[in-house]
């Protein structure tokens, strides 16, 4: 493989992405292509993203191409290109990025004390644990 000839494992790069360019980008972008010029000034690297993350990297590119530099002790990259589609066709280019993680509330145990006080002097158990369980969740204004 011509990078390897030149002291560019590209293989590392794909494999170490998120640890290169951190979490935030891997999440959004993934690196598809690496290619070289004639004259063997640096390569270009292509890096994979969604429409609406392509201005987020964009701005970013420099600081980018400055960490996979970083890596490899030397300036194997010169330029980073942002594309929508794999270089290879269109079917490739359905990105797949990793997930983001969904924030969810601690479990509670119970309902909270001011709910429970709310309710208390209702007799009927049913609608008194009804009451209960909607004062809850008006209070901690959770979503159900």
């Amino acid at each position: 493989m011509a990078a390897e000839s030149r002291g560019f494992a590209v293989t590392r790069l794909l494999t170490h992405w998120p640890e290169i360019v951190g979490d935030a980008v891997a999440r959004i972008a993934r690196p598809v292509n690496v290619s070289y010029g004639r004259e063997g000034f640096g390569a270009t690297l292509t890096i994979l993203t969604t429409g609406a993350q392509a201005p987020m990297l964009e701005m970013q590119k420099d600081q980018i191409r400055d960490k996979v530099n970083a890596c490899y002790g030397y300036r194997a990259i010169s330029r980073v290109r942002i594309t929508q589609t794999a270089p290879t066709g269109f079917a490739e280019g359905q990105a797949v990025f990793a997930p983001t993680l969904k924030f969810e509330p601690p479990a509670t145990v119970g309902p909270s004390p001011e709910a429970t006080k709310v309710a208390s002097d209702v007799q009927n158990t049913e609608l008194r644990l009804a009451l209960v369980a909607l004062a809850d969740n008006v209070l901690n204004k959770r979503k159900f």
